[in-house]
C-alpha cells in the first residue's frame, strides 16, 4: 500500500511540530503507512494538491472555506481543538485516517 500524505497547515508551521512528532509515533507504533508534515498556512496552495489529507489548526479555522476553494478535491478538515489542546497525535492521526478512507469513498 502507498504511502498517504497528511499535511497539516497552521499560522506558522511551528504549533503544529509536536503534534506532528506524535502522529508519526503512533503512526510508526501501529504500522500506519503515512507521510506527515507540518507546513504554515501560506503554503497550502503550493503543498495541498500533493497531500490526501489537509488538516487545520484550531487557530485557522476561519480560513476552512478558503482553503477548500483552493484544493477543490481535498477533504480539508479543521484538528479537533481538544485533541490539538491535549496534543493527542492517535486521535488527530485516527481522524486523518477516516478523512482519508471517506473521500476515497465518495
Amino acid at each position: 500500500m502507498e504511502k498517504k500524505h497528511i499535511y497539516l497547515f497552521c499560522s506558522a508551521g511551528m504549533s503544529t511540530s509536536l503534534l506532528v512528532s506524535k502522529m508519526r509515533a503512533q503512526a510508526e507504533k501501529y504500522e500506519v503507512p503515512v507521510v506527515i508534515e507540518a507546513f504554515s498556512e501560506t503554503f497550502a496552495a503550493e503543498k495541498g494538491p500533493q497531500a490526501d489529507v489537509v488538516l487545520l489548526g484550531p487557530q485557522i479555522a476561519y480560513m476552512l472555506d478558503d482553503i477548500k476553494k483552493i484544493l477543490p478535491n481535498k477533504p480539508v478538515e479543521v484538528i479537533d481543538s481538544t485533541l490539538y489542546g491535549k496534543v493527542d497525535g492517535l486521535g488527530v492521526l485516527k481522524a486523518a485516517v477516516a478523512a482519508i478512507k471517506k473521500s476515497a469513498s465518495q
